[in-house]
């Protein structure tokens, strides 16, 4: 009885309360009860014998009705367990089944006519009928998880959307020549290459090729539904398919990238063919253009993804004035990427945050079953590999891709939902992968059975042709002419090419595509752009912000901080980082420039010195001061994030990309804790320029420094940062002033290039009374790659000091102490590119030195030293440096001030 709680659970008072406005308006109560109610009534009238339940009368006739409401709602809920979606497997089994047995129904219910096919807009309806419209609804080509929602609009217009269709396609004569024409696109393709290249990677679709035809009604109904632009994001496996058949891009480029196409430019080093990205004005059957993107990738299954979120973000706030409405994200995953790759959940969590989404993904998985060589049961724990999907409850369709005709529904049933709700839709394309994960690669070793079954199973196009065929609308042999017309205009594009007839198309991806040429290397960081900023105009904007309304009710402690601010200002001595920051960002605004800064506590800083953002303590309404620099001013957006590097870091790396006239920064809450996106460091930020002539002007706030807070907390590791620096691709660099940040911040948006900055920001120096600077110095000064010692007496020095960032002050301060005017303290505050002329006019002007150290907090094979221990062309200079260890710094404070006092006195010591 179980299966009917609901009304067993019922209150009697509350059925009889039900019952008395049923016979007031019949439409006012639940369908579920109307039939309860109806069966009752025909009990009543001795159309039954009865049956008591908690202290009610309910005919048999009623809990008959009943049941075939549970029936419905088991279909809607777990129908999709019992679908023919797997075109190559039969489906695991699953229990309870939907057999009438289960509902306390029979075969010799199936001629009996039920009031409960209202519920399905069937009317009464034989029990047959019923379960005939539900099997051919949930249970075929299409199954669908959405009754997990719990947002009762959204749920009844998936189910209204699917039960009023049965999930059956209804295309026109001309919409399936166009599905068959993409298919013989997509098929043709593959086997083309498959025979001009033997062997060479190319990660074909084979197996899945009606992806390509659901992402051209995605296009075409996209444009229909207000779509200006979607961008792809995309793994290799049917990559160039898609850049083909859906892109436009030219088969000639393509088959140039086949042929080996050598670049003469040293510091473009290029990448395979299936991971270059691409960009595309398609004009719609309806004469609509829609703007098409596909972003660059690496091998690193899902990194792409969450930086197209943030392509789409940046491009919603410039370009599209806020509307979700007119671009949309599509990411295309693997079953065991998506199921396996954690910084899918950190993508799915970051969807609906103010701060991060897009208006829905729709996410499409190219399901092969297989991951590489692992089979899917091994590839999860999880019953399907879209399960993620229920983190931000949202439907999900599985999907035979044998049927063409099903998966264009699908897609455009999807994009309609994404359109509607704004939020995710997931598709589950089941298919398999014809050849191994590459086409040199063997899969038979480790999936004889299902190879075996492959091997002799039909391609999409096929299977589709042979349905056009037999519904007699369709002439014999035009998917054979359509074979042959595409097959000569691939084989004549080859021929070009292999002819080095071919024109150079000439195309780029226009899409952010390079702003600087290699002919520029070596001098594109100099000169270093002017970046002084009047000082009445600095005091005018930094009032308006340190400023704070008095019809906001803020802690006192706030009112002081932002008071503190606003009389150094006005006084023109003694700002602290915190206010020269705040300079700098106002400034930058006010010339047009807008700014996102993004951290896990970016809005007050982790160390609680920024207070960007700032909360009424009655009603937490927010004011954002650095919004009150100008009427004119660009806007600036500050998040706190979710806990997450790896995902955020991406994000914000597309934002940057799409916001090229920006400032764009992802802060660490420390400096250790990038590690977490190292994949985004390494295959986007320091190499997309040289791989795919990407520029992007991110850039990384690091806190860093050794302050006795242990492993974690203490170490950025620059030394990973200038392992991975070659061609000039960006700057590293470590400001110890307030007025050095405010001249690095304004810079990065002075260059006329955009490259990324990554910028090893302070702890303690962030209240040090001696880390401060005049307004003087933030309106006449520049940035500065290597400071020099201004109180020194040039005859007196007999020792250089070469450091960087909080050590400075440590030697200061012992400088000082002890009177040593014969040691002079050289900051360098650019570590890369190295600042080569600024550091031999040091070494000139104290020719008379005895020695030169390079001084380090971090241990010898941590920091600048590995690196500059070679880059220095001064001869025997030296290093001063902790011990090398495994872990950059100790955990135990005493050992940490040991090492320090060591580290300092030695750099004295003679």
């Amino acid at each position: 009885m179980d299966k009917y709680s609901y009304i067993n659970n019922a209150h009697p008072e509350y059925v009889d309360r039900m019952y008395k406005d049923y016979l007031e308006n019949p439409d006012s109560v639940d369908a579920s009860w109307r039939i309860f109610f109806t069966g009752y009534e025909y009990g009543q009238n001795g159309e039954d014998t009865e049956t008591v339940l908690d202290d009610k009368i309910i005919t048999k006739r009623a809990l008959k009705e009943l049941a075939v409401i549970n029936l419905i709602n088991a279909y809607r809920t777990r129908g999709h367990l019992f679908t023919k979606t797997n075109p190559v497997r039969e489906r695991r089994p699953y229990k309870p089944t939907l057999d009438l047995e289960n509902f306390h129904l029979s075969e010799k219910d199936l001629d009996t006519v039920f009031d409960a096919g209202a519920e399905l807009n069937l009317g009464p309806a034989k029990l047959r009928d019923i379960r005939d419209y539900l099997e051919e609804t949930y249970c075929k080509s299409i199954g669908a998880e959405y009754m997990f929602i719990r947002v009762p609009e959204k749920q009844q217009w998936l189910k209204q959307r699917m039960e009023t269709t049965q999930n059956k396609a209804s295309c026109t004569v001309e919409e399936k020549r166009r599905i068959l024409r993409k298919l013989n696109e997509a098929v043709i393709f593959e086997k083309f290459l498959h025979t001009k290249y033997v062997g060479q990677k190319r990660f074909s679709l084979q197996g899945g090729e009606t992806l390509i035809p659901g992402l051209d009604a995605i296009i075409e109904y996209g444009a229909k539904l207000g779509l200006e632009e979607i961008v792809i994001g995309t793994a290799h496996r049917g990559r160039l398919n898609i850049l083909a058949n859906i892109l436009q891009k030219r088969y000639e480029d393509i088959f140039e990238e086949f042929e080996g196409e050598e670049h003469a430019d040293s510091v473009f080093s290029g990448d395979v063919k299936y991971h270059l990205g691409y960009t595309s004005m398609v004009e719609t059957e309806s004469g609509k253009t829609i703007k098409v993107g596909m972003a660059p990738n690496p091998s690193h299954l899902e990194v792409a993804n969450p930086i197209v979120a943030g392509m789409v973000k940046a491009k919603i706030d410039h370009e599209y004035h806020g509307s979700e409405d007119k671009i949309a994200p599509i990411m295309i995953h693997g079953d065991a990427a998506i199921a396996g790759q954690g910084v899918v959940y950190e993508l799915i969590q970051m969807s609906l945050l103010d701060g991060y989404r897009t208006g829905g993904t729709v996410h499409i998985v190219i399901n092969n079953q297989i991951g590489f060589t692992t089979n899917y049961l091994q590839a999860r724990s999880s019953t399907y590999c879209t399960d993620v999907a229920k983190v931000t409850l949202s439907p999900v369709f599985h999907v035979n891709a044998d049927d063409a005709e099903a998966v264009v529904l699908t897609v455009k049933m999807a994009l309609e939902y994404r359109q509607k709700f704004h939020t995710d839709v997931f598709i589950d394309l089941l298919g398999y992968r014809r050849y191994g994960h590459n086409e040199g690669d063997e899969p038979r070793f480790t999936q004889p059975r299902l190879y075996a079954t492959i091997a002799k199973h039909p391609d999409p196009r096929e299977i589709y042709n042979k349905k056009l065929l037999s519904s007699g609308k369709f002439e014999k042999d035009l998917a054979k002419e359509m074979e042959k017309e595409f097959k000569s205009i691939l084989q004549a594009k080859l021929e070009e090419v292999r002819s080095e007839e071919a024109e150079k198309s000439g195309d780029i991806d226009f899409e952010f595509s390079c702003d600087w040429h290699s002919d520029e290397l070596g001098n594109r960081y100099y000169p270093i752009p002017l970046t002084f900023y009047p000082e009445k105009k600095l005091k005018e904007i930094g009032k308006r912000i340190f400023t704070l309304p008095e019809s906001y009710n803020l802690i006192n402690k706030v009112r002081k901080l932002y008071k503190d601010r606003l009389t150094k200002l006005e006084n023109g001595t003694d700002l602290d980082w915190a206010t020269a920051e705040f300079l700098a960002y106002a400034s930058i605004l006010d010339e047009g420039h807008p700014i996102r800064l993004s951290g896990q506590d970016s809005e007050r800083g982790t160390f609680s010195h920024r207070h960007a953002t700032l909360r009424d303590e009655k009603t937490e309404k927010l004011y954002l001061p650095l919004n009150h620099v100008s009427n004119d001013q660009a806007p600036c957006r500050i998040f706190n994030s979710l806990l997450s590097e790896y995902g955020e870091m991406g994000f914000e790396y597309g934002y940057s990309s799409a916001t090229p006239n920006g400032l764009c920064i992802w802060e660490a809450q420390f400096g250790d804790f990038f590690n977490g996106a190292q994949i985004v460091i390494d295959q986007f930020l320091s190499s997309a320029e040289a791989k795919w002539q990407r520029n992007n002007g991110l850039v990384l706030f690091l806190p860093h420094g050794y302050e006795g807070q242990g492993p974690e907390h203490s170490n950025a590791r620059i030394e990973r940062f200038l392992q991975l620096s070659a061609n000039e691709n960006w700057r590293v660099a470590v400001p110890s002033t307030p007025a050095s940040m405010f001249h690095l911040l304004r810079s990065q948006v002075k260059y006329p290039f955009h490259s990324p900055l990554i910028v090893f920001t302070p702890k303690s120096l962030l209240r040090h009374p001696q880390c401060v600077s005049s307004l003087t110095s933030l309106a006449e000064g520049g940035f500065q790659p290597v400071l020099d010692d201004d109180d020194a007496s040039v005859k007196k020095v007999k020792r250089i000091v070469f450091c960087t960032g909080k050590v400075y002050y440590d030697l200061l301060a012992y400088k000082t102490e002890h009177k040593r005017e014969d040691v002079t303290l050289i900051r360098v505050e650019l570590l890369y590119p190295f600042p080569e002329k600024e550091i031999d006019e040091i070494a000139k002007k104290y020719s008379s030195a005895k020695s030169v150290f390079w001084v380090q907090e971090e241990p010898e094979n941590y920091g600048a030293w590995p690196f500059y221990r070679h880059w220095f062309t001064i001869p025997g200079i030296k290093g001063l440096h902790r011990k090398a260890g495994a872990a950059p710094a100790t955990g135990f404070h005493k050992q940490h001030d040991i090492e320090q006092k060591e580290i300092v006195e030695n750099a004295f010591a003679w």
